[in-house]
């Protein structure tokens, strides 16, 4: 039913696109002259070269990553696959169930750590850094600092989480700088809701561990003296997730405390409202609107830890669930971090098409997740049920927006693309890649394994496969083949596994340096769909554009078909690039095994399209 459904509505958005409004893109030359890539890596994973892989293993059995296990020649590699910015993820000190009160660390409390190695996004101390990633425990952040150094050295910027909505229900900040106090230390925790309290509060009641469900037990039912079903915090607090409940249920985030941020409730926002004029004003209008306002403590205390990581090196963030903390915060917190670092990379987890505009615009974010548009869209064409009909309909509704939403495939909340669950192959994602990376002026994002056809196959414990786990410690068995015993150089992968990296790196090396990436952008596939004899919705094709480049990009997203056509490019295309009536070699730019003409006749341009299976094609036009 959901088939037939999808291509109904294909069908509609035929008709609407028929109605000849074409996308054109104004070249962007204002932000940057070439793409981001983002490399996001699981810091914990990486390194780890055990195999082991036993469920709910501990750190001994199943082994762990550490920072410094990113040497020199693995950052190169990173580098040379087409990367600029690399995304350590879990690098802040979060809950976890290894001992290491040796260093004056508290222990944790399995019945609010989710997994054995914990989540990332239950953080405990901001201003230090996972103990499990150094070797040596006292001295991580001087590790975690050579990292950023050895990063910066091979040519890239480095990104973290900040985790603004909630911290762990343990946060314990050991390592403060002098004069700042934890999350909630100055609460008045008599009453629910006050304007600098950090924290919601359930007066007069005891937290209580949620029922577990499913068979789930913390540690997998191993005995452990602090799995016990009790956690000791009085008077209760909300939950990460909104819940207002003593006893949170066992699918909330039990393991975390949402925080305050002005906002009573009732939902009535006590703090300044931006005015809608705001919209277009730069970061250092919004700096120069905050700086006289009274702002909750909570605010500040995020500008803080923003500040002091913009000072240890950091290049930029990435912010959990953004959309779960008021606009007007994030105006605030970005135009500060803007002020010390006008580069900064903003990135941020929003899923809500309704409040893109506002968390770009008022926020002052510089990129949004391209999930709820882009990347569904995809995903169902890459599963099968979906047409290529849907991807010209999506940019259109996000050209006033387009450079600032991020395109990924995989990332460390989604299914492996060669999981059974998603695609079971990691080939399917070729066309889909190139898609994602070509379409727009936007920057590109890859997770550690993907350039390898990682499938997330293990059972680590919490959680099930199809996703790497973020929760356990855990070997990443297609990442380590190239790992190859650290050498860092591929030595242990398939042949298949080896040209599926090769197309990642030529890829992604291809969009970093493209001009016309940049640039402009139209579709033509509707055009070609009305007008071209075997050309359907398994093809996608559109054209990019600059002063000195003019690509023709063609997608094959059919993994059983070929397709053999005479592409059209309509009048207004050759208009806009000034191309005369005569033929144009066009450069194949990720192989360079296909030869090609563009020929144009009384103003239209015509070129003959021989695709195989998942194939795509980058033409560059030779004038």
């Amino acid at each position: 039913m959901k088939r037939y459904l999808y291509v109904a509505f294909s069908v509609i958005i035929i008709i609407v696109s028929a109605c000849e409004k074409k996308i054109e893109k104004k070249p962007v030359e204002k932000v940057m002259k070439k793409k981001f890539v983002v490399y996001q890596v699981f810091t914990r994973l990486f390194g780890n070269t055990n195999t082991t892989n036993k469920p709910w293993g501990t750190i001994e059995e199943n082994g762990v990553g550490k920072f410094n296990d990113f040497t020199e020649k693995a950052l190169k590699e990173i580098k040379n696959l087409g990367v600029t910015h690399i995304w350590y993820t879990g690098v802040p000190h979060h809950a976890l169930i290894s001992d290491y009160t040796a260093y004056g660390i508290s222990n944790d409390d399995p019945d609010v750590v989710k997994g054995r190695a914990g989540s990332p996004y239950a953080v405990k101390d901001y201003y230090n850094v996972n103990p499990d990633l150094a070797v040596d425990p006292s001295k991580r952040l001087e590790e975690f600092k050579s990292l950023v150094e050895r990063t910066h050295s091979v040519g890239m910027k480095v990104i973290i989480d900040i985790v603004p909505n909630h911290v762990a229900r343990n946060y314990e900040g050991k390592t403060n700088p002098e004069g700042v106090f934890d999350f909630g230390a100055k609460d008045d925790t008599t009453v629910e809701y006050a304007i600098n309290n950090n924290f919601y509060y359930i007066p007069g009641s005891q937290f209580k561990v949620p029922e577990w469900q499913d068979g789930y037990l913390p540690l997998g039912g191993e005995q452990n003296p602090r799995a016990d079903k009790k956690f000791k915090e009085s008077p209760a607090k909300w939950t990460g997730n909104g819940s207002r409940l003593a006893q949170p249920h066992f699918n909330d985030w039990y393991e975390t405390i949402k925080v305050n941020y002005g906002i009573s409730p009732d939902g009535t926002k006590d703090f300044d409202q931006l005015p809608e004029s705001f919209n277009n004003k730069d970061y250092q209008a919004h700096y120069n609107f905050w700086k006289d306002k009274a702002i909750p403590d909570s605010w500040d205390k995020f500008k803080d830890i923003a500040l002091y990581w913009l000072n240890f090196g950091v290049d930029g963030f990435r912010f959990d669930m953004a959309e779960m903390v008021p606009v007007e915060f994030w105006s605030y917190l970005n135009s500060n971090i803007k002020m010390k670092n006008p580069d900064a990379f903003l990135l941020a987890e929003v899923y809500n098409p309704d409040l893109y505009r506002d968390y770009i615009q008022k926020g002052k974010m510089d990129y949004l997740y391209d999930k709820v548009e882009l990347y569904d869209s995809i995903k169902h064409i890459m599963k099968g049920y979906g047409w290529t009909d849907h991807i010209p309909v999506v940019q259109e509704r996000m050209a006033d927006i387009e450079h600032h939403m991020l395109h990924f495939l995989e990332n460390h909340d989604e299914q492996r693309i060669a999981s059974p669950d998603f695609v079971g192959n990691a080939d399917l994602a070729k066309p889909a890649m190139v898609v994602s990376a070509t379409l727009s002026t936007s920057p590109t994002m890859i997770y550690f394994g993907q350039e390898v056809g990682e499938p997330g196959a293990e059972d680590a414990g919490f959680g099930k496969p199809t996703r790497t786990s973020i929760f356990d410690y855990i070997g990443v068995p297609h990442h380590q083949r190239w790992m190859n015993d650290k050498k860092f150089d591929g030595g242990q992968l398939s042949k298949e596994e080896e040209k599926l990296r090769d197309f990642y790196k030529r890829l992604l090396n291809f969009t970093i340096t493209s001009e016309a990436l940049m640039g402009a952008y139209q579709e033509i596939h509707f055009y070609n769909k009305d007008n071209t004899e075997n050309y359907d919705y398994r093809v996608l094709s559109y054209v990019r554009w600059s002063k000195n480049e003019k690509l023709v990009i063609v997608s094959n997203f059919d993994a059983d078909k070929n397709y053999e056509f005479e592409l059209k490019l309509p009048e207004d295309v050759i208009s806009k690039w000034n191309l005369l009536d005569g033929e144009y070699d066009l450069v194949e730019e990720l192989y360079n095994q296909k030869e090609g003409k563009l020929t144009v006749e009384n103003g239209k341009g015509t070129v003959d399209i021989k695709l195989q299976p998942l194939e795509s094609v980058i033409f560059s036009i030779e004038e």
